[in-house]
C-alpha cells in the first residue's frame, strides 16, 4: 500500500484552514496543520510533507521568512510549497517566488485551482 501525502496546511485563520481540511478531507491524503510560521517549520521538519500550502500574511515569521528557512534545510529544500494569499500584488507574487515558493494562489482561492496545483506537484 502507498503511503498517504501529507500535506502541510499553514495559516492563521482557523476558517481558512477549515475550508481547506474540508477541501482535502475526502481525498486520502494526510493532513497537518500549523497556524505560523515556526510551527509550520518545526512541524515540516519533523513530518517532511510531500507539499505545503503556506499563508503569507501571518504574525511573527509571514509566509515569505518561513518559504526561506523551508529552503535553507535540507529536508525540506525540495518540498513543494504553494503560497496562498490575500496579496496577489505583482510585486507580492514576485517576492513569493524570489521567496521560494513554487507556486501562488490568491484569496479566495478557486477551489478547482487549488486542487490542479495540488495534483500536479504531488505527481512529480
Amino acid at each position: 500500500m502507498a503511503h498517504k501525502k501529507k500535506i502541510l496546511l499553514v495559516d492563521d485563520s482557523r476558517t481558512v484552514l477549515l475550508m481547506h481540511q474540508l477541501l482535502l478531507a475526502d481525498r486520502g491524503y494526510e493532513l497537518l496543520t500549523a497556524r505560523d510560521g515556526e510551527e509550520a517549520l518545526e512541524k515540516a521538519l519533523a513530518t517532511r510533507p510531500d507539499l505545503i500550502f503556506l499563508d503569507v500574511l501571518m504574525p511573527g515569521m509571514d509566509g515569505f521568512e518561513t518559504c526561506q528557512a523551508l529552503r535553507a534545510h535540507e529536508t525540506t529544500r525540495d518540498v513543494p510549497i504553494i503560497m496562498v494569499t490575500t496579496s496577489g500584488e505583482p510585486q507580492n507574487i514576485q517576492r513569493g517566488f524570489d521567496s521560494g515558493c513554487t507556486d501562488y494562489i490568491t484569496k479566495p482561492f478557486n477551489d478547482n485551482e487549488l486542487l490542479d496545483k495540488l495534483e500536479r506537484y504531488l505527481q512529480q
